[in-house]
């Protein structure tokens, strides 16, 4: 063909056979728009589904934690918005869909609740004490020796 039309910004081939798994850990650069500019900004984390493998609408879903709460994001694998997706770690999964890891983070959120318990000091300052810790820091001002 002379004259190849060039339908879409994004290689299609490219993204086709990207490989992208439920276990993998990727960042995902996306195209932001600000103030008539074009900036890339980078979305990493673990790949918890692919959709719709790779038809026109295929998409997958991208988790990670950024200040203590979890993120996700679905992006579409053709989309002209994604500058690049890169491929950091690849794990095994047993799982076709990860999305108990929602859960499993929020248990594990909730037992570090549990060991932690509150303690007010001389001054009226509250801070979090691990249990483990506690009887220790009793011991250190009571000693009286020396």
């Amino acid at each position: 063909m002379k004259n190849a039309v060039k339908i879409s910004p994004v290689d299609m081939d490219e993204r086709k056979n990207l490989d992208l798994r439920p276990g993998d850990t990727v960042r995902v650069w996306q195209k932001i728009e600000e103030k008539g500019k074009t900036r890339l900004q980078a979305f990493e984390g673990l790949v918890l589904a692919r959709k719709h493998g790779t038809e026109a609408g295929g998409t997958f879903t991208v988790r990670r934690v950024a200040s203590g709460v979890g993120v996700e994001k679905v992006f579409p694998i053709y989309s002209p918005m994604i500058g690049k997706i890169e491929l950091i770690k690849r794990s095994r999964v047993r799982r076709a869909k990860l999305y108990f890891i929602r859960d499993k983070v929020a248990r594990e959120a909730r037992r570090q609740l549990r060991r932690t318990r509150m303690m007010v000091n001389v001054s009226g300052v509250t801070k979090l004490v691990a249990k483990e810790e506690a009887p220790a820091a009793a011991e250190e001002g009571g000693g009286g020796e020396g």
